[in-house]
């Protein structure tokens, strides 16, 4: 029974009968009863309730938590259960459990009658707010960008000549060669499919518009509109809702923090780009306002992720045993680094702006040499594009050019000389004031509604339900507007592809329409060079405020859905407006061009919503092919980021944020870098291994705990006393361990193991075994495992009095995930992992005034049988223990 009410309700339960050795958890506004079902018979939920032995009453304000009438709860101690001893089982917290899933027992008697009442919640502790971030980023695991010196690893380096070193470099433009060139075939194949279906379905409906203007019937083009549309838009959210929900949205904040070095389950996948790339075609081609501009940016990363590792994980038995020494995080991360630039240049045919998002917004670490393997998987991405876009042309007039033309997916047109003078400098200005405010507000709108979603749309038909409500509300505002406009523009030489006539008189067609009724690429290139006369002021403002607000509301829903695009109707419907006001003043002069300002409009607009800088800037330019226009849109640019931080982040920092991803920003908090001490943020109580280990203690320690990573420690001489600390010797990974066990690598003491290879660890990237997938015999649990083949000797370490400034610039630096902290004399004293960085702007750090904290091997937490005091050599491989690490999980 499960139950989420009001936290200020008192919850009465009568338990009939014995509870069957079950237990009964009070986590965070929920109670859950694991007994049978006749055992719990009655749960009510009363303003105030008196107790059955004739205790106080207790009311919704009553500031503690009985049971039995026992003693009340202190407040400052979170939510207690008071209880009274039984034989059954029932699960306490005194305190909320410092990890979710190691859970504290103890027996009660005779719990007939139990009554629960929440405390206030919304008033929870600094305490309990740790511990609740702690419970929801251990759904997320760190990825292992640090280089090791292990001592396989030594050997398998000395095996390499130069001619393996240099073939090695070779394989690695090979790898971006092949990312390039199908990143351009994806592209290529989901342009080619969303023109289709759009075309297909515009002549239809425009079919059924032309016959009902005449004849009255304009209900009929409607309901075949929404029709076409709701049954591609359920196309698309049957994918993201039932297929991979990772797939939603653009995708670029989960690839963000990948190279941030965070795992994001199923980001990389294989079925993650099916569900992208067939979602992204069914959600353009179904009206809704995104672009499939920014989800290639994913879809190149997971063409890199699978290319460069030579197999499937998804398909195990797709295992071409090519580029195996490339099985690594490290390796990985900088091949999926090229991805996402090549999907960034294969969008706007921006191979440099590529790189320098990949650089800017992507990657946390960054090398010389990489750049050129970036930049070359993203020129050919772009190059290959080109190629197919001009040899399989989607429209005839295409067909008659043969010159590759087609760098990338939005293609802004070609701009002719547009001059600017120097007191038009303060109107560029005003337009990346106008992007940032705008940009501020449409980042404001869509958290406070993804904040919505996060609280109330959880079941997945919700989700699909409301893709299709706002397919549905798409289609019929603009239906709507189309019918309400009045706005005709004539026929020209190059008419619009889908032009409506509608109201019009003959020879002319809807300006609305051009604009509605149209793929989002096309609406763009006709604000941008359209002449000065074409679209009356209230047709921009009507349809900027209409895509503003449809946009803001799509972006988040159960689609693969691009963010790019949107942005840049949006900002440049409305900058055409101010380029339109100029042009109706100054008719004569050359400088008020409309389509100039609705450029630099997109650009403010898109620089206000994600806050980028020189990528950006680079985009724009390089997909209008004009530098005239880099110092207006980098101004605009500028201005815009200027003034939306003032406000509030960008929007996938948003959704990062929102989603508590452990993300490790640029800079330490300020408040803290100079201040705070490794010994205020360290976990002072440690699980650590001896350089040999039983396996059946081994295989203890990883039931009972979820850290990654353990330190290897060893005494120089038999310690004194309780507290005494031990020597650090190394580190090692748990998928070591776990790699270990699996394969058998232990024997008798003083023997020879079976030894393994670092080929054989590879095997097992990246899904390496759980400690469920491990099964080591019985008799085989006093055998020992020597760690030291395999540890890392030389992890990096810090004393205890380091700052914080340098402690978060080694982790940002160097990829880390896990920090030793050893005292003057290379003792371990404590450890610091990301996590404990990534919450510092959440909790409170330091000590109290006069605090002092233990240290040493005093008990031990994993294996309450071993004595510790006794255990000052590896004669009986013990597990060292120095407590317990709260965040060690990651």
């Amino acid at each position: 029974w499960h139950f989420l009410g009001n936290p200020h309700e008192l919850i009465s339960l009568r338990l009939r009968g014995p509870p069957r050795e079950r237990c009964l958890q009070l986590w965070d506004r929920s109670c859950i009863w694991g007994g049978s079902r006749s055992a719990l018979v009655d749960a009510t939920m009363p303003r105030t309730a008196t107790s059955t032995k004739g205790g106080p009453q207790l009311g919704p304000d009553s500031p503690s938590l009985v049971l039995n009438d026992d003693v009340p709860e202190s407040p400052t101690e979170g939510t207690r259960l008071l209880d009274q001893r039984s034989p059954e089982c029932l699960t306490t917290f005194d305190t909320p459990p410092r990890e979710p899933e190691v859970l504290r027992r103890r027996r009660v008697e005779d719990a007939s009658s139990v009554v629960l009442m929440f405390n206030r919640w919304a008033q929870k502790t600094p305490h309990t707010k740790k511990e609740h971030l702690i419970k929801i980023q251990s759904t997320f695991e760190s990825l292992d960008y640090e280089n090791t010196e292990s001592q396989i690893e030594r050997e398998d380096r000395v095996k390499f000549s130069a001619w393996d070193n240099r073939l090695r470099g070779i394989q690695r433009w090979i790898i971006c060669g092949i990312i390039g060139f199908l990143t351009g075939l994806i592209a290529f194949v989901i342009d080619t499919s969303i023109t289709h279906l759009a075309k297909w379905k515009f002549d239809t409906v425009q079919g059924f518009l032309d016959k009902c203007v005449q004849e009255d019937c304009l209900t009929t083009p409607l309901l075949v509109w929404v029709g076409i549309d709701l049954c591609f838009v359920g196309i698309a959210t049957s994918f993201v809702t039932f297929g991979s929900p990772i797939a939603a949205g653009s995708g670029i904040p989960e690839v963000k923090c990948y190279l941030n070095g965070i795992k994001m389950p199923g980001v990389v996948r294989l079925k993650t780009l099916l569900a992208k790339t067939t979602g992204v075609v069914f959600s353009v081609a179904g009206g809704l306002f995104v672009g499939k501009e920014g989800p290639m940016i994913h879809s190149g990363a997971v063409i890199a992720a699978g290319v460069s590792q030579g197999k499937s994980t998804s398909m195990p038995w797709l295992d071409t045993r090519l580029f195996q020494r490339f099985r690594n995080d490290q390796e990985k991360r900088d091949f999926v680094s090229a991805g996402a630039a090549a999907g960034v240049a294969a969008a706007f045919g921006a191979p440099i702006g590529g790189v320098l998002f990949s650089l800017e917004e992507g990657s946390s670490f960054w090398n010389q040499g990489l750049t050129w393997r970036v930049f070359f998987a993203a020129m050919n991405a772009s190059f290959w594009l080109n190629m197919l876009l001009s040899t399989f042309p989607n429209n005839a007039q295409a067909r008659s050019d043969t010159r590759l033309s087609n760098p990338g997916l939005l293609n802004f047109g070609k701009f002719t000389d547009m001059p600017y003078n120097s007191y038009e400098i303060p109107l560029f200005v005003v337009v990346g004031v106008w992007g940032g405010l705008a940009g501020a507000l449409f980042n404001d709108l869509n958290t406070r509604l993804t904040e919505f979603r996060m609280r109330y749309i959880h079941n997945k038909y919700h989700r699909a339900l409301e893709a299709f409500t706002v397919g549905l509300v798409s289609v019929t505002m603009c239906f709507g507007l189309m019918m309400l406009s009045s706005d005709c523009l004539s026929l020209g030489e190059t008419p619009d592809v889908h032009a409506v006539q509608l109201f019009c008189e003959d020879h002319q067609y809807s300006a609305m329409a051009s604009l509605l009724f149209n793929t989002p690429e096309e609406a763009i290139k006709n604000l941008f060079h359209e002449s000065r006369e074409e679209f009356m002021p209230v047709t921009l403002v009507l349809f900027g405020t209409l895509y503003f607000l449809v946009a803001c509301w799509t972006y988040g829903i159960a689609v693969p859905s691009g963010l790019f695009v949107p942005c840049i109707v949006i900002g440049a419907a409305w900058g055409r407006l101010l380029g339109a006001l100029l042009a109706s003043h100054y008719p004569d002069q050359e400088w008020a061009d409309p389509g100039k300002y609705a450029l630099l409009g997109a650009a403010a607009m898109l620089a206000g919503v994600v806050r980028m800088t020189i990528s950006l800037t680079v985009i724009i330019i390089e997909a209008t092919g004009n530098i005239t226009y880099g110092l207006p849109i980098m101004l605009a640019v500028i201005f815009a980021k200027w003034v939306g931080d003032f406000f509030n982040e960008g929007l996938y920092d948003i959704h990062i944020e929102l989603k508590h991803v452990p993300l490790l920003g640029w800079n330490p908090p300020q408040v803290h870098r100079h201040t705070v001490i490794a010994d205020d943020i360290m976990s002072h109580k440690t699980v650590a291994l001896y350089t040999e280990v039983p396996v059946g203690h081994l295989m203890e320690m990883l039931r009972m705990t979820r850290h990654q990573a353990f330190p290897v420690v060893a005494f120089d001489a038999a310690p004194k006393t309780d507290h005494s600390l031990a020597t650090l010797h190394g580190i090692i990974l748990r998928h070591q361990i776990l790699m270990l066990l699996q394969f058998g690598a232990y024997g008798r003491r003083g023997a020879q193991h079976p030894r393994m290879t670092l080929a054989d660890f590879r095997k097992g990237y990246p899904r390496y075994p759980t400690i469920n997938d491990i099964n080591v015999p019985l008799e085989h649990y006093h055998l020992v495992v020597d760690l030291r083949p395999y540890m890392n000797p030389s992890p990096y370490v810090v004393t205890q009095t380091s700052l914080l400034s340098r402690i978060f610039r080694l982790f940002r630096t160097m990829g880390l995930r896990h920090l030793c902290i050893v005292n003057h004399h290379h003792q371990l004293v404590g450890m610091i992992t990301r996590k404990d960085l990534t919450m510092l702007d959440h909790v409170s750090v330091g000590r109290m005034p006069g605090e002092k904290r233990e240290q040493g091997l005093r008990t031990t937490y994993i294996l309450p049988k071993v004595d510790f005091n006794t255990a000052h050599t590896p004669a009986d491989g013990s597990v060292a223990d120095v407590g317990v690490s709260s965040t060690a999980s990651t």
